[in-house]
């Protein structure tokens, strides 16, 4: 695959073909994946790596895409069979869904490869994979400044062990609010993040969806809000748009500390509301740094006393 230039941050997760449907529309066959959505979030502010897998299904479209971002994709591999595939139903509040179907197809084999040129990337970001995969990957990784990754209930329950040591090995764990207290089995969420800081972490980021996230670290509690967007037309994707945004950017700044990463919160949660106006990446292809920065100034405005 071909190479854009040298990778400042890598990430690693799924790649899939989606259906949607929501209250006003249904879409098929979609480019999506959470590796879809965070590379493409990161590629605003810094060089991405792109690490998953699809099947020779995938269209020529859709890699025209990837390149438009100028993604690296050293690290997709194509491989015979037919690509993830998922399909879904947003309720008529455009924040629950019901999974209709789930093919794996050839991402149930995946086996994520760094190559060479990835290794000495300074941030990794492991998207929501099953947690050996990410194991694999940190074992594949010459010590990145800043390692992230996300999780989600699923691995709580079927894998809590191989968990336990991802999160002991990075440095910030993204995960939303149920699966926090599901993790910790505690409620209260300062009480949840105190709980996995206390697991290897130095931070941790709590996503409640249209009500922002929080950060916890070692500077204290950073409460970021939604850019509250007029119009959501498909929220899939969302949280790995933000959490793309957010290492891109520490990436493009350099160094990690509150002030840095309080920018980075602002500026996913910028990219995110920006990507849930259209379907797929549609939104993200057509967004502008200009853009970018116009929001990011308003939701500053937002929030400032």
């Amino acid at each position: 695959m071909e190479r854009t230039g040298d990778v400042q941050v890598v990430i690693v997760g799924s790649i899939g073909l989606d259906t949607i449907e929501t209250p006003f529309e249904k879409r098929e066959s979609l480019l999506g994946g959470s590796v879809s959505y965070a590379c493409a979030a990161a590629s605003f502010f810094t060089r991405v790596g792109m690490v998953g897998v699809v099947g020779t299904d995938f269209e020529d479209d859709h890699m025209a895409v990837y390149r438009r971002f100028g993604i690296d994709l050293d690290g997709l591999q194509q491989v015979e069979g037919h690509t993830f595939r998922w399909s879904g139903v947003y309720d008529a509040d455009m924040i629950n869904r019901q999974t209709l179907s789930t093919e794996l197809n050839v991402f149930e084999h995946f086996m994520p490869v760094m190559p060479e040129s990835y290794r000495g990337a300074r941030y990794v970001l492991l998207g929501n994979i099953a947690p050996e995969l990410q194991l694999h990957v940190l074992d594949q990784v010459e010590s990145p400044d800043f390692i992230v990754a996300d999780t989600m209930d699923l691995w709580i329950n079927i894998a809590r062990e191989k968990l336990l040591e991802v999160i002991g090995r990075v440095d910030m764990l993204m995960l939303n609010d149920s699966e926090a207290r599901l993790l910790t089995d505690q409620y209260h969420l300062r009480a949840c993040a105190d709980t996995i800081r206390a697991m290897g972490p130095r931070y941790v980021v709590i996503k409640k969806g249209e009500h922002g996230a929080m950060l916890f670290g070692p500077d204290g509690l950073f409460i970021v809000p939604a850019y509250p967007v007029q119009t959501v037309t498909d929220p899939t994707g969302a949280g790995d748009t933000f959490a793309g945004a957010m290492i891109g950017h520490l990436a493009q700044n350099g160094g990690v500390n509150d002030g840095a990463l309080r920018a980075a919160l602002l500026h996913g949660a910028v990219v995110a509301s920006h990507g849930v106006e259209a379907f797929s990446l549609d939104r993200l292809v057509k967004l502008t740094p200009e853009d970018i920065g116009g929001r990011a100034a308003e939701l500053q405005a937002m929030i400032a006393v």
